[in-house]
């Protein structure tokens, strides 16, 4: 490849704006292969505590410790979204406005992505999808609820957005209709809570997790429909607990 002179300020905004100037990219990972979650912590320095981490998730909820846990204080509302097929999951942004309060703070709900089958682990045992409702903080900070869903009767908030999901990944289409977060959370409030990590690179810990206990339902269809879109699995792997205390409501 030809080397490019070096560059004088005015040159380089040249150069960027005709292309000649790339950022670097983010390296490539996925859930299976040379790529997959075993290697993810060798693909960018950044993705270290993938593997040295000692508060990762998912985990599998196991032994717990009976606590008082303060009751969710959801602040939602029907509101505008738009969904994405990011060839990792499917998420759903959402526009602001939407609020978990915990330890006394206030945590946005910024999107809710899919995970099949589930990642976390409820005594051992695997659901065919795992929500994830992401919430972030003035500072930042993270607030993810989990939903697990089995196979039942139909999703009706879900159904209407499954058919938008595009196929093509990278595109992201306005849905047409407001999405209600609440509706797709089960009705029975109790509660697991630990502490972790985002489940994909770069695995950053010190995300509050609420992993519902309570399954919601979708049909044997609206499964299938989903892994149909994904074509592959996209679960990283269960973690160790390190010692970690789960509490329960």
């Amino acid at each position: 490849m030809k080397k490019h002179p070096v560059l004088t300020m005015s040159c380089l905004i040249a150069a960027i704006q005709a292309g000649l100037v790339f950022a670097a990219e983010k390296p490539h990972w996925s859930y299976s292969g040379q790529n997959g979650p075993e290697h993810w912590s060798t693909l960018d320095p950044e993705f270290n505590v993938c593997a040295a981490g000692k508060n990762q998730s998912p985990i599998n909820v196991t032994a717990t410790v009976q606590g008082v846990l303060a009751p969710l204080a959801l602040s939602y509302r029907p509101s505008a979204a738009s969904v994405v097929n990011d060839g990792h999951t499917v998420q759903v942004n959402y526009q602001p406005g939407n609020y978990l309060t915990l330890d006394g703070e206030q945590f946005e709900l910024k999107q809710f992505h899919f995970h099949a089958p589930s990642e976390n682990l409820i005594h051992g045992e695997s659901f065919p999808l795992e929500g994830h409702f992401v919430h972030a903080g003035k500072d930042g900070s993270l607030a993810v609820i989990a939903v697990m869903f089995k196979e039942g009767r139909v999703n009706d908030e879900l159904a209407s957005i499954l058919p938008q999901i595009p196929d093509n990944v990278g595109e992201t289409v306005a849905l047409n209709q407001p999405v209600d977060a609440r509706q797709i959370l089960p009705k029975q409030p109790d509660y697991y809570r630990f502490s972790g990590s985002l489940t994909t690179p770069p695995c950053s810990e010190g995300v509050r997790w609420l992993v519902m206990k309570a399954p919601q339902t979708l049909s044997a269809k609206q499964i299938t429909d989903f892994k149909k879109i994904m074509k592959h699995s996209n679960n990283r792997p269960v973690q160790p607990l390190h010692g970690r205390v789960v509490v329960a409501s």
